[in-house]
């Protein structure tokens, strides 16, 4: 997203926000996690991991549509508890191939619970996904506005990778940066982006 207001979604009465929000304009959830939850920074290990799940089951669909099924993906996958995902098996894997409120994509599923596992080796190593993560957090630059990778984001995935992790390719971790507030992508003029700014400059890091 770059610094012009083409990059800016103005709806008639309401704030600038980014651009990418025209496509969620009609639904008030898809506005708000625009408002309220996009791009602010996060440190709780279970909601990363939520994150980067989520992510992972976007490839090759739109946000809207996982956003839509957040709700189910939170009651099929233990609210992302991946102390409790990681010992489901393939009975599991069968069981959420059958339900139609998630993204039934046998290798996304397989991933999750693979990354559950590989969470908890990560956890028993650093003390918690928040504090291996946010290692990561490039230094703040408007180059970075637009982007869809980043060297930060090839960082996280070839680190990820090496650790045994699936679907985390970098633009797959670029988006989660911005999700979790690692990287402030609300462009420039969105109501929304000097709100990141303050709560990331009280945010105490891992």
């Amino acid at each position: 997203m770059s610094n012009d207001d083409s990059n800016l979604y103005l709806a008639p009465g309401g704030p600038p926000r980014c651009r990418w929000c025209a496509a969620g304009a009609d639904w008030p959830p898809y506005i708000d996690y625009h408002d309220r939850e996009w791009g602010f920074p996060v440190d709780e290990d279970r909601r990363l991991f939520e994150k980067l799940c989520l992510e992972g089951f976007q490839s090759g669909l739109s946000w809207r549509t996982i956003l839509a099924k957040r709700d189910a993906f939170r009651a099929a996958f233990c609210g992302f508890d991946f102390a409790q995902v990681a010992r489901f098996g393939e009975a599991d894997v069968e069981r959420l191939l059958q339900d139609a409120g998630i993204v039934r994509h046998r290798g996304k599923i397989e991933a999750a619970i693979n990354n559950a596992q590989r969470a908890l080796e990560l956890v028993a190593e650093q003390g918690s996904l928040a504090r291996y993560l946010w290692t990561f957090e490039p230094a703040a630059s408007p180059e970075l506005l637009g982007q869809t990778e980043t060297a930060a984001s090839r960082a996280l995935s070839k680190d990820l990778k090496k650790r045994g992790w699936k679907f985390v390719g970098p633009t797959t971790m670029h988006a989660f940066m911005q999700s979790m507030g690692m990287v402030n992508d609300h462009a420039a003029g969105c109501h929304s982006r000097a709100k990141v700014e303050a709560a990331l400059r009280k945010f105490k890091r891992p």
